[in-house]
């Protein structure tokens, strides 16, 4: 375990009675705390197992507390210590659930070895008592076993003190340009009698396009620059939302994939995938790929769901004949651009593909915000 960080918790609060902390579980690089910063939240702490996610996390939220752990691992002394009750007011995360089966109906749901990071969620939850709990998961658990993993879930956090609602949300509809289905849990304590939280109260966001978002950055393209500045007033409210203080452009490296590669994708249209690519530049010739296959990009339309790929992508640019670059997935999925990655470039791709998009966590959290004022 690696606590990285020299402050403790306790002196961040101090002297702040007013703001609202979060502690972010399994949190990778901070997707959901980015969204939740924005919504006006101070980041408690983020916990992840992936030392590169963890410093991607400490090197954004400089006043947090981030620890390189399984959370399974961790005391509850040691939990106690560094978030006690007071100063924890939400826990957002997504912990894996794929064990709750009714098929497993025999077998305790706490000793299946799939359940055990839920579980380890619900043992920070009784510690801390916070005020709001947050759930994400893959939107295919609300159906999971007809709907018995859902129950089970709601039924847990019930048992708990909270009444919980959820909801699949696309973010697409809350100015992310991308396609990207998720489920999410919101629950309230039941002494919070006042507090009042409606999937149906989040604001829906016009839709932003790919050119939107990355359309500012085509003409860097052939200029061997080792940084990049946008100094240009924003076109567009996106472009305003994405921009850094400076101008600045990070993780922007361009790296063109294997000659044959670009060949097959040159043929490929915005919108279109391998079955727009001719026979003859494949030395098999199947006809079973998925539809991702050698997917480019639709300047006018929203994203594919941003994967964890890198060479191997299944989305590629929709003007060049690459995948796009970590800056330019991370554009697609909300970063803004001052939000730095660390790591390998492979660890950097990861890091976002796993990441919840921060406008769709911001939406979630300007409810939750309004509820608790």
């Amino acid at each position: 375990m690696t606590a990285i960080g020299h402050k403790r918790f306790g002196l961040l609060r101090k002297g702040c009675g007013l703001r609202v902390y979060v502690l972010d579980l399994f949190s990778g690089c901070g997707g959901i705390s980015a969204g939740f910063v924005q919504a006006g939240f101070k980041i408690a702490g983020g916990i992840d197992f992936d030392s590169d996610s963890i410093k991607t996390f400490q090197r954004n939220f400089r006043q947090s507390v981030a620890i390189c752990a399984d959370i399974s691992g961790l005391s509850r002394k040691f939990i106690t210590e560094n978030f006690s009750k007071a100063r924890v007011d939400v826990i957002v995360g997504g912990p894996p659930c794929q064990g709750f089966s009714n098929a497993n109906r025999w077998q305790k749901e706490s000793d299946d070895p799939r359940n055990k990071l839920f579980y380890e969620y619900l043992k920070f939850v009784k510690l801390l008592e916070p005020k709001v709990i947050v759930i994400e998961n893959v939107r295919g658990i609300l159906t999971k076993n007809n709907g018995y993993a859902k129950e089970r879930i709601l039924a847990l956090v019930n048992k708990l003190g909270y009444r919980a609602s959820y909801e699949v949300l696309n973010a697409a509809d809350f100015g992310v340009p991308q396609n990207r289905y998720r489920a999410f849990f919101v629950g309230i304590r039941d002494d919070l009698t006042d507090f009042k939280f409606s999937f149906e109260q989040l604001r829906v966001q016009p839709r932003v396009n790919v050119k939107d978002a990355l359309g500012e950055l085509y003409r860097f393209e052939k200029k061997d620059l080792k940084e990049i500045f946008l100094e240009s007033q924003p076109s567009s409210h996106y472009r305003k939302y994405l921009r850094s203080k400076t101008g600045l452009v990070p993780n922007h490296e361009v790296v063109y994939p294997a000659e044959l590669t670009q060949k097959r994708i040159a043929t490929v249209p915005q919108g279109g995938n391998w079955e727009d690519i001719p026979k003859k530049l494949f030395a098999n010739r199947r006809e079973n790929r998925h539809s991702s296959a050698y997917r480019r990009l639709s300047e006018q339309d929203v994203s594919v769901t941003i994967d964890t790929g890198n060479a191997h992508s299944n989305y590629f640019h929709p003007i060049f004949n690459r995948i796009p670059t970590v800056r330019e997935a991370a554009r697609i999925q909300s970063f803004q651009d001052d939000f730095v990655f660390e790591g390998s470039r492979t660890s950097q791709y990861k890091q976002i593909g796993n990441a919840v998009p921060p406008l769709l966590a911001k939406a979630i959290a300007t409810e939750i915000r309004k509820a608790l004022k």
